[in-house]
């Protein structure tokens, strides 16, 4: 059997006080099936490493294989730890949302990309490696090969060499695991659990991970990556789910954070889960992402009864022109119900808004920041637009974008809408109206109302 090292290049901000900080269930799932397989795995989790630390261990493990998980802020981490392992590791594998949805600039560091999800791909890819069978029969890769290549001989290290050659070769699409109470949990013991208990306990009085209960999500927002799970919505089953949540709270977790795109989307499946939850008298604190049409008070209230805490909402705009743009299929008016539905179970709310979209102007953008600012909402969260290589949005932009579409740090700026400096204004302005209103009350009109239109003004003026 085979050695494997999965790792996941984040290195956490030593300021950064994130309240989405959870461990990579995509590797721990990985992980467990390779173990089920009876292969020798570990992660290096990098999220609580220095850099050396974290380099120094990757040398360590000598393992024959070892599978990077990457997104767009982790591309260039991934690469450097494919480089310093090119020589030492038999495969090296590229996973996750970037190579799925642009592999080819990962063939250059890495021996294949594994496109989509990985559970039975990764065995597959073992299994032929050792067998020494050629690869083009494996759903779900791209790799490099030489044109006259034959099938791969059985020395593994010759297989690999074989494998870089200038033709680039994209198998067929493996299918969409249906059943999902058929994968094994993620290998949680796999994780600094520890780290990240302290880590939640320290910040915000609780310790929380995360939990998927579906895959996919059938809806097709323009701005929205689908390359690892596809146009698909899938479900596990309630009681796979809440055993799993009961193996995670045995870790010394308190809190779940519900990460499925959709968790709302089928109602009688929120209200089953929540039943379960008291039937069992499991006893934790919870959160989930919910589509605002997909939220009504006896919904809201259930989950409230069923220990969830907050619901949060991926709401993007307050004007209903720039979200048929986006293509949400919601309107304004279903996340006001929404968010009051929440609010009147007595749930904390938070919602998620992109400023500048392109194709916006001035006046949407700044409809979109007085509609945020006035929700009843706990936590609010402004990011700027950044299409993502494989989504609607990149297509329709991509010969505007100035800067590198892959840096998380930097500004997409597109030619003749809104500046980089402009663009920041407006996600500060609305943080400030937030905390105005947030930390004034009911006072908050006599400040909001002068700070707004000053704002307004130089918003406007901004090129």
């Amino acid at each position: 059997m085979t050695s494997v090292l999965l790792i996941y290049p984040y290195f956490k901000p030593i300021h950064k006080r994130s309240s989405f900080l959870f461990p990579p269930l995509g590797l721990g799932y990985i992980a467990s099936s390779l173990r089920v397989a009876g292969h020798e795995v570990d992660v290096l989790d990098c999220t609580f490493l220095e850099k050396d630390v974290a380099r120094d261990r990757a040398i360590a493990s000598k393992a024959e294989m070892v599978g990077i998980y990457s997104m767009a802020s982790m591309r260039d981490e991934a690469l450097r730890f494919a480089r310093l392992l090119s020589d030492q590791s038999e495969l090296l594998v590229a996973g996750g949302p970037q190579p799925s949805s642009d592999p080819v600039p990962f063939l250059d560091d890495f021996d294949l990309a594994v496109i989509g999800e990985g559970e039975e791909t990764i065995l597959e890819i073992l299994q032929h490696l050792e067998e020494g069978s050629d690869l083009e029969s494996v759903k779900g890769i791209v790799y490099r090969r030489r044109k006259m290549r034959g099938s791969i001989p059985s020395s593994r290290k010759r297989t690999l060499e074989d494998a870089r050659g200038d033709e680039v070769v994209a198998t067929e699409p493996r299918p969409h695991q249906q059943d999902l109470d058929q994968i094994p949990f993620p290998a949680r013991d796999l994780f600094p659990n520890d780290d990240y208990i302290r880590y939640w306990r320290r910040r915000f009085g609780k310790a929380s991970t995360a939990v998927i209960t579906t895959r996919g999500c059938p809806f097709i927002c323009e701005f929205c990556s689908r390359s690892v799970f596809g146009i698909s919505y899938r479900e596990r089953s309630p009681e796979n789910v809440l055993d799993e949540v009961e193996e995670a709270l045995d870790l010394g977790y308190d809190h779940v954070h519900f990460a499925d795109d959709v968790f709302t989307l089928n109602r009688d499946r929120v209200l089953d889960i929540c039943k379960r939850i008291r039937d069992r008298g499991a006893l934790f604190g919870w959160e989930c992402l919910g589509r605002v049409d997909s939220i009504d008070p006896a919904v809201a209230l259930a989950m409230k009864e069923a220990g969830c805490k907050r619901v949060l909402f991926g709401i993007e705009s307050g004007s209903d022109s720039v979200l048929r743009l986006m293509k949400k299929k919601i309107t304004v008016q279903e996340a006001k119900r929404a968010v009051s539905a929440a609010r009147y179970a007595g749930l904390k709310t938070g919602a998620f808004f992109i400023l500048c979209y392109p194709g916006e102007t001035d006046d949407t953008v700044l409809e979109t920041l007085r509609f945020a600012t006035r929700l009843p909402l706990d936590y609010l969260s402004f990011t700027l637009p950044h299409p993502l290589p494989g989504t609607s949005l990149y297509e329709r932009v991509k010969g505007k974008v100035a800067s590198d579409a892959y840096s998380p740090d930097d500004v997409v700026v597109y030619d003749a809408e809104f500046s980089k400096r402009k663009m920041r204004f407006a996600a500060l302005k609305g943080e400030v109206q937030f905390e105005i209103r947030k930390r004034l009350g009911r006072g908050a009109p006599l400040v909001l109302g002068p700070f707004e239109a000053l704002t307004d003004e130089i918003f406007r003026r901004m090129r």
